[in-house]
């Protein structure tokens, strides 16, 4: 097998995005997967820690069964599949802005796509996340207008100033924050992911929204600088 191989490359509304496989010998006998837009990395199988601290720490604040869940951002999947673990979700929306990323899962071009194609709790949403989030009288869901859920789960942005296209930036205020938790069932759940350190003015801006909002850092370690790297999830009620 080669050591680096591009398996696809596609325009997108945002820019031209692929997925790359490539090994490490150093790091062992292992595919390692990639995808970029343009010349920015937006996420390596590598680090996937936080990723799926997302899911595991955002539905651990739900009580309840039978969960009806979303995911902002498809990525190479691992939020969603261990949004999966959990056996009390009963659906599983995954929203995502590139049509490319969805199809990557479908063909299973990506190694957890054929984990999430298998399960019947699982449905691709192919939509603006942010675009649905602040309309509530329509929703996440086209087949259920103004349908509400236990936990919206995000990890779409770099972090909550550092954004994937400055579109998104206008989604981050007390209106538009309120707007996506009318989409919550009482005492549902918002989390997100960040790339960066607790940031307090976010912080504030979530209590602005939110009754309850807690900062959890996440550790893992990163091979390529030999020490333990950190990203943060944000947990609202």
């Amino acid at each position: 097998m080669p050591l680096f191989e591009e398996l696809d490359t596609q325009d997108s509304p945002i820019g031209e995005i692929s997925l790359r496989r490539r090994r490490i010998p150093i790091l062992g006998d292992r595919d390692i997967y990639e995808v970029k837009l343009g010349d920015e990395f937006l996420m390596s199988s590598m680090f996937v820690a936080a990723e799926e601290a997302l899911s595991s720490m955002g539905l651990a604040a739900v009580e309840g069964d039978k969960l009806d869940v979303v995911v902002g951002g498809l990525g190479l999947g691992y939020t969603a599949v261990e949004a999966l673990k959990d056996k009390r979700v009963n659906e599983l929306l995954v929203v995502d802005f590139l049509e490319t990323v969805i199809g990557w899962h479908k063909d299973e071009l990506v190694p957890l796509g054929k984990t999430l194609n298998a399960d019947p709790r699982n449905r691709y949403i192919h939509g603006s996340f942010f675009d649905l989030a602040v309309d509530p009288a329509t929703g996440f869901d086209p087949d259920q207008k103004a349908r509400r859920f236990d936990a919206i789960l995000l990890d779409i942005d770099h972090s909550p100033t550092e954004f994937l296209h400055e579109g998104n930036a206008g989604f981050y205020t007390t209106e538009n924050l309120t707007l996506m938790a009318q989409q919550l069932k009482p005492k549902g759940v918002f989390a997100m992911w960040s790339q960066n350190p607790p940031e307090p003015a976010f912080e504030k801006l979530l209590a602005s929204a939110f009754s309850t909002v807690d900062s959890h850092l996440v550790e893992f370690y990163n091979p390529f600088q030999n020490n333990q790297a950190t990203n943060t999830v944000y947990v609202c009620q």
